[in-house]
C-alpha cells in the first residue's frame, strides 16, 4: 500500500503556501488566527484530553496564550485520551515502530508515523495525516532555497535530481520515514533517490558517495563538515549542486567551509518530529518560520514571552494542521530567537534564529597513528538504539578516553551503562577507533551547552596522554 498522498490537498496546499510567502503581516496574521479557531473546535469534540482541559469553553473566544503548556512525557502519558481517532492506540503503535521492516509503512491505511530520537531522554511517537503531510510537501517544494531557484520553479519535487540522504535510517525517524515515503510514491526515481547510514566507517561512506555521484546531499550539519573535511583533501570527489542541512544547528563558519570545498550552495532548514517544516532559508540566508502552519513562542524559564529579538529559555509550538494528533503550546524545548519585520528577501514571515546543542565531533587515536572522527548524532544514535539508553552525556577526557555518565542511580543505572559500553566499543571498533578506554559514572548532573539543553557529547581540551592512559576530566 503506497503511503498517503492527496493530491487536492497538495495542490490547495501548494498555493495557499506559495500566497503567504510575500503575504503581508497582518494577512499572515489572519490566517493563522483562522487556523487556530478551527484547530481548537475540532481538539474540543474529538480530544477526550483537550476536551477536558477546555471543560467545556467555547473555543472560538480562548486566547491562545491562556491555555496551559504542555510536555512531552505528560502527552505520551495520555496518548490514547489526546489523539482524535480512537483507532489508534499506543501500545498498537510501539509495535508498529518496534518492527523497522515497517519503515515508510501506512498505519491503519491512512497514516504516516515516525518517532522521535529521544534527546530530551522522553522519546515519542508522532502521527500525521494525508492533511499534514501535504502542507508540509507543499512547504518543501516552495520554500526550499537552492542555488538555482528558476531550476526548483521548473522542477518543485526535485524529480529531475539524483539525491542522497545520509542520516540513521534504521529506525522511523522523521527523515528517514521521510524519504523512504517519496521513494514509494515516485517509483520511476528509484536509481535517483539512495539513502546511506551515517554509522557506516567514513571510508565506505566516501567510497559509496563516489560511486552514487548526488546532485543534492542531504544529512545533518556535522556529517557535511565532516565530508567537506574529505573534499578538501582529496579524498572524496563528488560535486554537488546543493547540500541540504538540518538537524542540527549550522553555524556560520560550518557554512562557508563546507561551501568552500565543495563549491556549492548549502541550504539549511529547521524542522521537527512535531512539525517537520519549521522554518525555511531564504535567499538571504535567514531561516524564516514558517509561521502560516505554526505558532512558535518563545519563552522564558518562567513560560512567559520574551520580547521580539530576544533569545529565549525554551519555545512552545502550535502545529495549526495536525488534527490527529494536536499540539498546543507544547513545550519544544529548543531555546530560539524570533524577530518580526520584513527582510531583504521580499518576506514578512518572521526570521528565526536556533541556539542548538553543540554536540562536538570526537577524534580518537593516538597523535601518531590515524585518528577517527566520531559524529555525535551517529554515536547518540547508537546508544539510545542499541542500549535503549536515553539519559546519558559522554565526555571525551583523552585521545583514547572516554566517560560515559547517566543520571539514573541503582541496578537499573548499571546494567544500562554496561549495555552502552558494549555497544559504544562495538560502534567504535566498526569505525576503526579500537582500543578505547570507557569509564561510567551514575548519579551526576550535566554539563550544559549555551541551548540551555545538555550537551550529550562533549570534546574536553586534549593533553598529552600520561602513561598510565587515564583520563584526564
Amino acid at each position: 500500500m503506497l503511503p498517503p498522498f492527496d493530491p487536492w490537498r497538495f495542490a490547495a496546499a501548494t498555493v495557499e503556501v506559495a500566497e503567504a510567502w510575500n503575504a503581508s503581516a497582518q494577512s499572515v496574521a489572519a490566517m493563522q488566527a483562522r487556523r487556530l479557531r478551527e484547530l481548537l473546535a475540532h481538539v474540543a469534540q474529538h480530544s477526550p484530553l483537550y476536551r477536558g482541559m477546555l471543560g467545556g469553553l467555547d473555543p472560538s473566544g480562548l486566547d491562545l496564550q491562556s491555555l496551559p503548556v504542555m510536555h512531552k512525557p505528560q502527552l505520551m502519558r495520555h496518548f490514547d485520551e489526546w489523539v482524535t481517532d480512537p483507532q489508534i492506540r499506543l501500545e498498537d503503535l510501539r509495535r508498529f515502530v518496534g518492527d523497522r521492516s515497517h519503515i515508510g509503512d501506512t498505519y491503519l491505511g491512512r497514516y504516516v508515523v515516525w518517532e522521535s530520537s529521544g534527546s530530551s531522554g522522553n522519546p515519542a511517537i508522532f502521527v500525521q495525516d494525508a492533511a499534514s503531510l501535504a502542507v508540509y510537501d507543499a512547504l518543501e517544494a516552495l520554500r526550499r532555497t537552492a542555488s538555482r531557484p528558476m531550476g526548483h520553479v521548473l522542477d518543485p519535487l526535485c524529480l529531475a535530481e539524483r539525491i542522497v540522504f545520509i542520516g540513521a535510517i534504521d529506525g522511523h525517524f522523521a527523515s528517514t520515514v521521510s524519504f523512504e515515503r517519496l521513494r514509494r510514491l515516485n517509483p520511476w526515481m528509484a536509481n535517483s533517490l539512495h539513502s546511506l547510514s551515517f554509522l557506516k566507517p567514513l571510508k565506505a561512506l566516501v567510497v559509496e558517495l563516489d560511486a552514487l555521484k548526488p546532485s543534492v546531499i542531504a544529512t545533518y550539519p556535522s556529517v557535511a563538515v565532516l565530508l567537506a573535511k574529505e573534499k578538501a583533501a582529496g579524498r572524496l570527489s563528488i560535486a554537488p549542486t546543493e547540500i541540504w542541512t538540518g538537524g542540527e544547528t549550522l553555524s556560520a563558519g560550518a557554512r562557508r567551509f563546507v561551501q568552500d570545498a565543495f563549491g556549492c550552495a548549502v541550504c539549511d532548514s529547521y524542522g521537527a518530529s512535531e512539525f517537520l517544516a519549521l522554518a525555511s532559508q531564504c535567499p538571504q540566508g535567514r531561516l524564516h518560520l514558517n509561521s502560516d502552519w505554526a505558532i512558535v513562542e518563545s519563552v522564558d524559564a518562567h513560560g512567559r514571552p520574551v520580547p521580539d529579538g530576544h533569545p529565549g529559555h525554551s519555545c512552545l509550538l502550535t502545529n495549526l494542521i495536525n488534527r490527529v494528533q494536536p499540539l498546543i503550546r507544547y513545550d519544544l524545548g529548543d531555546r530560539v530567537t524570533i524577530t518580526s519585520g520584513p527582510c531583504a528577501c521580499g518576506s514578512t514571515l518572521p526570521v528565526i534564529e536556533v541556539h542548538g546543542r553543540s554536540d562536538e565531533t570526537l577524534c580518537l587515536g593516538r597523535e601518531s597513528r590515524h585518528s577517527v572522527e566520531v559524529l555525535p548524532l551517529a554515536l547518540c544514535t547508537v546508544i539510545e538504539e542499541e542500549a535503549g539508553l536515553f539519559d546519558f552525556q559522554v565526555v571525551q577526557c583523552g585521545p583514547r578516553d572516554l566517560l560515559l555518565r547517566t543520571g539514573l542511580t541503582g541496578s537499573h543505572a548499571d546494567a544500562s551503562l554496561r549495555r552502552a559500553c558494549d555497544a559504544i566499543r562495538g560502534f567504535l571498533a566498526r569505525q576503526g577507533a579500537d582500543e578505547i578506554n570507557i569509564q561510567c559514572q551514575s548519579g551526576v548532573h550535566w554539563r550544559r551547552g549555551r541551548s540551555g539543553k545538555v550537551q550529550r557529547i562533549v570534546r574536553m581540551p586534549l593533553h598529552q596522554e600520561d602513561h598510565a592512559g587515564a583520563p584526564r576530566c
